[in-house]
C-alpha cells in the first residue's frame, strides 16, 4: 500500500518513472556488478530486503506525520543531481551510485518530510552498504587485512612447531614428505573484505528486526533533541553493527590460519578446491553465530538492570487527582 492518497498516485508514478529514466544506466551497471563481483554479491538480495521492510512497516509509514520540507528536500535533490553530473563527467561510478541514495532521501524529505525520512533511513543505509566502494579505497583496506591474516597464520603455525617464513602476504613452508618449500599467498579474496561487507549488512538487518520494543526514546519523559541517544535500542544496534568488523576480521584470520596448518600435513593443494569453498561457508556460519550470540548476550545483560522508566501501576487511575487526608475530611463533612 502506498503512503500517499490514491488521488496523488499519478504524481508518485511520475516521480518513479523520472528516477528510473535518470538512473537507468547507473542501476544497470550496479546490478551487473552485484552479479559479477563476489565482494558485493549480497547486493542481489538488498532490493528484496528493502521491499520487505517497507511492506512490514507500511502502517507506520501510512500513519506518519507528513510535513514536506521543500528546503532540505530540494537541497538534497539538487546536490544529488550535481553529484550525478560530476560522476558521469569524471567516470566515477561510486559518486553516481551514492547520488541515487541522496536523491531518494531528498525525494522523501521533499514530499513527506523528515519524520518519514527517519522511518526509512535503514533501507537507505542498506542500499548504501550494497554500493561497491572505489577500487583505490578497497585496496587500502584489503591489503592491511591480508597482512593481518598472514601474521595470524604464521603465529598459529608456530604454535604447532611448524617452520614457516613470511614475506609480506606470502607464507613459505615445507609440507611433510616434500623436498622443496611451497608458497601460500593470502590474496585479496582471502583478506576478509568479502565477509566484512556481507556481515555488516547482515548486522544492520539483524539489529533492525530485533530492535527492542519500547526503546525508541519517544516517551514523554525522554523528549528532547538528544533523547534518542539515551535509547538502549540505538546503543544495542550500534554495538551489533560495529562488532561485525572485528568478528569478520578474526574469523577470516582463523580460516587462513587453519589453511596454513593443514597445508603442512596435506600439502598446499588444500588451499584450493572444495576445502577452500567449504571453509568459507563454515567461517560465514561461525561469524553469523557470533553476531547472534552477541545480540543474545546484550539482551541478557539489559534484562539484569531495571528500566529507568517507572510505569504507573495498573490499578491507579492517573486521570483522577490524588486522594489526600484533606480531601477525605472534606468528603466526610458533606455526608451524614
Amino acid at each position: 500500500m502506498s503512503v500517499v492518497p490514491p488521488k496523488n498516485l499519478w504524481r508518485t508514478l511520475a516521480v518513479v518513472f523520472a528516477l528510473v529514466f535518470l538512473y537507468a544506466s547507473v542501476l544497470a551497471k550496479l546490478s551487473h556488478d552485484w552479479w559479477t563481483d563476489e565482494n558485493y554479491s549480497h547486493g542481489l538480495l538488498i532490493p528484496f530486503v528493502i521491499g520487505y521492510i517497507l511492506w512490514a512497516e507500511r502502517e507506520k509509514l501510512r500513519q506518519a506525520h507528513r510535513k514536506p520540507s521543500m528546503l532540505w528536500g530540494g537541497t538534497a535533490i539538487l546536490l544529488s543531481l550535481f553529484a550525478l553530473w560530476a560522476g558521469v563527467a569524471g567516470a566515477e561510478l561510486f559518486m553516481q551510485r551514492t547520488s541515487l541514495v541522496l536523491m531518494l532521501a531528498g525525494v522523501v524529505a521533499y514530499f513527506w518530510g523528515g519524520r518519514l525520512l527517519r522511518l526509512v533511513w535503514v533501507p537507505l543505509f542498506l542500499l548504501l552498504l550494497a554500493i561497491p566502494i572505489p577500487t583505490i579505497v578497497l585496496n587500502q583496506i584489503a591489503f592491511p587485512l591480508q597482512l593481518f591474516a598472514s601474521r595470524c597464520a604464521v603465529w598459529s603455525m608456530r604454535l604447532f612447531d611448524i617452520p614457516v617464513l613470511r614475506q609480506g602476504n606470502v607464507i613459505e613452508l615445507l609440507p611433510l614428505n616434500s623436498l622443496e618449500t611451497k608458497k601460500l599467498e593470502v590474496v585479496e579474496a582471502c583478506s576478509g573484505i568479502r565477509s566484512l561487507m556481507t556481515l555488516m549488512t547482515l548486522a544492520v538487518v539483524f539489529a533492525y528486526f530485533t530492535y527492542p520494543p519500547g526503546s525508541s526514546g519517544d516517551s514523554p519523559r525522554k523528549s528532547g533533541r538528544f533523547s534518542s541517544l539515551k535509547s538502549w535500542g540505538l546503543w544495542r544496534s550500534s554495538l551489533l553493527v560495529l562488532s561485525a568488523v572485528p568478528i569478520a576480521i578474526l574469523t577470516n584470520a582463523l580460516r587462513v590460519s587453519g589453511t596454513g596448518v593443514l597445508a603442512r600435513y596435506y600439502g598446499v593443494k588444500i588451499a584450493d578446491g572444495f576445502f577452500h569453498s567449504f571453509s568459507g561457508w563454515v567461517i560465514y556460519i561461525v561469524a553469523f553465530l557470533l553476531l547472534f550470540g552477541l545480540g543474545w548476550v546484550l539482551d541478557r545483560l539489559y534484562s539484569l538492570f531495571p528500566n529507568d522508566s517507572v510505569a504507573a501501576p495498573a490499578d491507579i487511575d492517573l486521570s483522577q487527582p490524588p486522594v489526600t487526608a484533606a480531601t477525605q475530611f472534606a468528603q466526610s463533612e458533606g455526608t451524614d
